[in-house]
């Protein structure tokens, strides 16, 4: 019997952002309208991606919401 194991992982990165109105409920610093876009691979090899938008914060990084 032979098993084979292959390496899948997701990236997100944040292609351009711009300042939105509000504060983060985690840290209290300020929030941002960010455009996204996640990358699945497979084998090292891109073969899914999605961009979307998003508010994250600008201070910590949380994501605060998301837009499909």
């Amino acid at each position: 019997m032979v098993c084979f194991c292959f390496l899948v992982d997701q990236t997100r990165k944040v292609r351009q952002s711009k300042p939105a109105a509000g504060i983060c409920s985690r840290c209290g610093g300020g929030a941002s309208v960010a455009d996204m876009k996640t990358c699945t691979r497979f084998c090292y090899v891109p073969f899914y991606w999605k961009t979307w938008r998003a508010i994250i914060c600008t201070f910590c990084g949380a994501m605060l919401r998301s837009y499909q």
